[in-house]
Parts: C-alpha cells; sequence; structure tokens
C-alpha cells in the first residue's frame, strides 16, 4: 500500500512524542563523528604529497562516500520517528459522518404576478423554481424550508430534511390563491420566525424578489433588523433583466403581456444584505442565478459535517522502517560490494 512508505512526518502524530527530542541529537553525532573521520590517519602510508592523492583520487568516489556516511543520519532519524509511534487519522477509516450541525436555510421566494414576465426562460417564477430544486439537491445535512410571498406570506413548508417533500412543495407554488402585490417585509419576516431558535453553527434566509415592497405590515428594513437580533443572515437576489422584459398585465380581457422596465428596488435589498452581514446579488438570466446560488453555497461552507472517530488510530511505523530498512540495505551493499577490500 502507498500509505506504507509514506515519511511525510508533518502529517502524523506521535502517541510517544518525547523519543523526537533524540533528533537534536542526530546532527551533533554526525558532526563529531564526520570530523574525527577526517582527521584519521591512513592505514597506508603513501610517499607523494597530499595534491597529488587528491589528483589520483575521484572526486565523483568522494561525493558517493559523503552521501553514505549522511545516510546513516537519515536512518537514525527514521528509527527515532517510528521509536515515536507515529499515526495517520486520514489512514484510520473507523469514524462516521455527522450532519447534525448543518446550517438552517429558509428560501423566501416572491410569487407575485411580475415573477411571470418572461426575461427568463419560460418565466422568472419557473426558472427560480428550477434552480431552488437544484441548490437542494446539491444540499446534505441542512434543514431547509420555503416561504413564499406576495402581497402576503406562508409557509410552505417549514425547515426539513426531506428534500424529497421540499422540491415538491417548490414545484407546487405559484401566486394564483395569494393577495397580489409584493410584500418583501412579511415575506423576509415569516421566514425569519421559521428558523429554529436552537441553530447554533449559522442560520441564513435565501430572499429572492423581482420588485420592490408595495404592500404588508412590516418594511423590509424592519424585517431585516429582526434577521439581525436573532443573528440571521439574508443573502437577496434581484431577479430580472436590465432594461425593458415581456410582463403580465391584468387587463379586462386577461392576462396579456407587454414590454415593461424591469424596476427591482435593489437599494433596499443591498441595506438588507448589509443589515444582516449577507450579500445582495442580481440574476440577469438563470445561468447568473445558479451562479449565484454556487457562491452562496460557498459563503457558508462552516457547517459541512464532522467526522467523528470512534476509535483512536493504531500506531503505524511500518512507513519509517520500510524505508530505514531499504536505505540499510542500499548502505550496506555499497560498503561491501562497490568499496569492499581485498585482503
Amino acid at each position: 500500500m502507498l500509505s506504507n512508505w509514506n515519511i511525510r512526518f508533518w502529517e502524523y502524530d506521535y502517541f510517544a512524542p518525547n523519543w523526537l527530542w533524540l533528533l537534536a541529537f542526530v546532527p551533533i553525532v554526525l558532526a563529531i563523528v564526520y570530523s574525527l573521520e577526517r582527521n584519521r590517519k591512513g592505514d597506508v602510508k603513501y610517499s607523494r604529497s597530499t595534491s597529488d592523492q587528491k589528483n589520483i583520487g575521484s572526486r565523483g568516489v568522494h561525493l558517493f562516500r559523503q552521501i553514505l556516511f549522511f545516510s546513516y543520519g537519515f536512518i537514525a532519524v527514521l528509527l527515532i520517528l517510528a521509536m515515536a509511534k507515529p499515526y495517520h487519522w486520514k489512514q484510520h477509516d473507523d469514524f462516521h459522518t455527522d450532519y447534525k450541525d448543518g446550517i438552517d436555510i429558509i428560501l423566501a421566494m416572491d410569487v407575485s404576478l411580475s415573477m411571470m414576465a418572461q426575461d427568463f426562460k419560460p418565466n422568472r417564477l419557473e426558472a427560480s423554481k428550477n434552480v431552488a430544486k437544484e441548490f437542494v439537491d446539491g444540499r446534505t445535512g441542512d434543514r431547509i424550508g420555503l416561504v413564499v410571498y406576495a402581497g402576503e406570506a406562508y409557509t410552505a413548508c417549514p425547515a426539513t430534511l426531506d428534500y424529497t417533500i421540499l422540491k415538491e412543495q417548490i414545484d407546487k407554488i405559484s401566486g394564483d390563491r395569494i393577495e397580489g402585490g409584493t410584500a418583501i417585509g412579511t415575506g423576509l419576516g415569516t421566514a425569519v420566525t421559521r428558523l429554529r431558535s436552537d441553530s447554533i453553527v449559522s442560520k441564513v434566509i435565501i430572499l429572492l424578489t423581482d420588485g420592490s415592497n408595495n404592500s404588508g405590515e412590516i418594511t423590509p428594513l424592519e424585517a431585516a433588523e429582526l434577521a439581525k437580533a436573532k443573528n440571521v443572515r439574508v443573502y437577496t437576489i434581484g431577479v430580472g433583466r436590465n432594461g425593458n422584459a415581456p410582463s403580465p398585465i391584468i387587463t379586462p380581457f386577461g392576462v396579456q403581456y407587454q414590454n415593461m422596465p424591469v424596476e427591482i428596488d435593489e437599494v433596499t435589498l443591498m441595506k438588507i444584505a448589509e443589515t444582516t452581514d449577507g450579500q445582495y446579488f442580481r440574476a440577469t438570466d438563470e445561468k447568473s442565478l445558479k451562479a449565484i446560488y454556487g457562491e452562496i453555497e460557498k459563503l457558508e461552507k462552516r457547517k459541512m459535517e464532522d467526522q467523528h472517530y470512534k476509535s483512536e488510530p493504531p500506531s503505524n511505523p511500518q512507513s519509517f522502517l520500510n524505508w530505514a530498512f531499504v536505505l540499510s540495505l542500499l548502505v550496506w551493499g555499497s560498503n561491501y560490494l562497490i568499496f569492499r577490500h581485498s585482503e
């Protein structure tokens, strides 16, 4: 196994770290032995000068012998690390993953008549529903709920881990049976009340709208202060392309579409985000809306999962011993095969 050859010592923890103090003596011992070896007199007398001896000798052989000498120090280091009983959490698979500390998220979606505008395909509401479902599919362990608002607000789905039911409710939402208008404050306030008070890691609201507040008993900024008081972060999304868009208008002959200017109260949405330490985004098409949900996911990475180990991993000095054995063989082979002396 590749893990049995991993000697990146900084990746390990040690059950007996006191042995590591011996590492400080390795360079000292090497320096002393190296100095004694350099000053040791040769066993064979040679009548010519030292410079003549160096000219006759091979510089490559001299360098190779130095490498062999310092290899003894490296072998000693490996053996000391092995004695310190190293262990590696990533090589230990006796764990389970716990998602109980996931993020609490409420999706607050505007379903007012203007959300049927066709600058998104097939319209803003359907595109927003599709992207919201993709976002839900990417979650693991987060409790997610859904609040729907127009002139009033209601909870379409309480915060839940049952994403199948949640996506079914997202599919069903529409503005057909809800009072007309755009009550952003009411929608945000309702979303805040749906977040559990025991959520300790992160509480988030993703508020999506395509207009400006024109109804409701609570203003958007009052609702933002309520969210701030409950430590709820609000990400606001303005939906609608720049300029004009084919928008529905109620006439005596039914709903008809006309090109109308896109009017999003971006100033208020920015203030909501700023008040709650969130962020405001503008989506001008479905692609940018997907990118916004992806960006929100990156900003809310603080939970995600905890791995709880059921037991401590066993010590694993094998990789250090393997390399010490291999290196010892190479040094021994070089000394007694390449540099052996004839008797």
